[in-house]
Parts: structure tokens; sequence; C-alpha cells
């Protein structure tokens, strides 16, 4: 694909799956004037999706970040990896939890219970700065004693606007390695999210055009290819201009998510 249909590819999406950490914001700052290129989007009657694989927020908050950088949301506006990896549980089953604030709503949003102390049925990993060896102990024995180990996202590093810190991914790796548990990933680009992502644009079932955008190759790309959609790559989170990407298919390549909604063209297949 040519430069020129990768844009009119892109410019004809009903539906924009877009990622937030290293796209919409950096730590809740946000990149460029979002809040004006998704009013863009929206009054050129796109529909959009907000997908993260940070599963620390609650809905609630996520919701007043987007409307701090001037983005007006509902909660069917987002998709968190916490939702994913509350979908893989049921109700009554017994969890050790070693993650934050959002995967304990989406927790008891699905009527599962979380406790300290066996027996489990799982235990769940996700972002969060509250760990040490004690509570990586705990969910290595969780996983262990159960056989089940599900993680939100395997996400290696998060970005900042100081530059790239710990993801979830390597306390997932830790729980993996005590546990000796293989993980089941949850977030991005894993089955989870892929259905709620079907479920709440329809696409799977009927004809939907959509495109995708994000900072990460390896879960937003990879993601993009599970719904076989154009990969929108965005240089502002963790993949840095200088970086080649050959590993997963690129439509486009731009600095920032508002340079990609200003290089829109205009027109019948621009909306």
């Amino acid at each position: 694909m040519n430069k020129d249909s990768a844009w009119t590819a892109v410019a004809a999406a009903e539906w924009w799956i877009i990622d937030l950490d290293g796209v919409v914001w950096l730590s809740g700052t946000a990149i460029g004037d979002v809040g004006t290129a998704v009013e863009t989007l929206r009054q050129q009657d796109r529909r959009l999706l907000f997908v993260t694989n940070n599963s620390a927020p609650t809905t609630a908050v996520l919701l007043q970040r987007l409307a701090d950088v001037g983005i007006k949301a509902t909660p069917e506006d987002l998709v968190t990896s916490a939702e994913a990896a509350a979908s893989l549980l049921t109700a009554g089953e017994r969890v050790n939890v070693l993650a934050e604030d959002g995967v304990a709503e989406a927790l008891s949003a699905r009527g599962v219970v979380m406790v300290e102390e066996p027996p489990y049925d799982a235990a769940v990993v996700g972002w969060t700065h509250h760990f040490d060896f004690d509570s990586v102990s705990r969910a290595a024995d969780a996983a262990r004693s159960s056989g089940r180990l599900i993680g939100t996202n395997e996400d290696p590093t998060h970005p900042t606007p100081t530059g790239l810190t710990a993801g979830s991914g390597a306390i997932l790796a830790a729980v993996a390695t005590a546990s000796g548990v293989a993980p089941t990933v949850a977030g991005k680009p894993h089955d989870a999210t892929v259905e709620l992502i079907e479920a709440r644009t329809g696409h799977g079932s009927r004809s939907v055009s959509m495109v995708l955008v994000g900072d990460q190759p390896g879960t937003d790309g990879k993601l993009a290819e599970r719904l076989s959609v154009p990969f929108v790559l965005v240089d502002s989170g963790v993949t840095s201009p200088d970086t080649a990407v050959d590993h997963v298919p690129v439509c486009l390549r731009v600095p920032t998510f508002v340079a990609l909604v200003a290089g829109l063209p205009s027109g019948d297949d621009g909306r």
C-alpha cells in the first residue's frame, strides 16, 4: 500500500481504536491538542473506542483524565485490560490480586472474590507500584496452588514524560518465574481484549471499517493484525522515531495522534 492509499484507508475508517498511554497522553499530560483532534473525528461521524493496557486506573479516573485533556467520554467508550482480565473469571471465584484499583473494580463488578488466603482459583497480576518480595511470593503461591495465573498485560515498559518505566509485564514475569505457571494474558493483543472490542463495535459479525492507532507495535500492532485492520504507529510513546519496525505491518507512521488527524485528506473519502 503506497502512502496516498494508506491515508485514504485511514480516512475512510468508521471506527477508530485508540490507545491512551503514549498516544493521547503521557502520565495524564496531553500529547498536543488531543481534545480538538478527537472532536474533529467525532464531527466527521467517526466512532471512537479507547483501548488501554493500563489496568491501574478505575473507570472514573480514566474518564476524568480524558476530561482533563478535553475529551468527553463514557464508560462505553473504554476497554481496559482490567476489564479483559475480569472477563476470564466467573462470579464467586477466589483470587489473589497483585494490581491496583482498576483491577479490583473490574473483578468486583464481575462478582469475583479477592482474598489473601487459600484456597485460590487464580492469581491476577496487573501494573502496580505497591509490590514487594512478600506480595510477589503470595501471588506466586496462589498461581502455583491454583494452577492459574492471569496477567492484565505483558507490556515490558510504560511511557512517562521522563522516559520509560517498568511495565506490568515485568511484574508478571516475576510471578510466572516464581510460580512456574505460564500466564494467560488478557490485554492487547490477546483474545479477551479482541472479544471485548468485537462486542463493542460489531467487528467480526458484520463489515466494519476500522483503524487502530497506537505506540507499541508488540501490542497495538499485533492487535491490529488480529483484527485485520490498518495500524497507525505514533512515535510519541514507547517507540522512538529512529526505531525500525518490521515485525508487524505499519500502514502509516506519524509523530503524534494530533498530527495524524491534522493530516487526514478532505473530500468524500476523508468524511
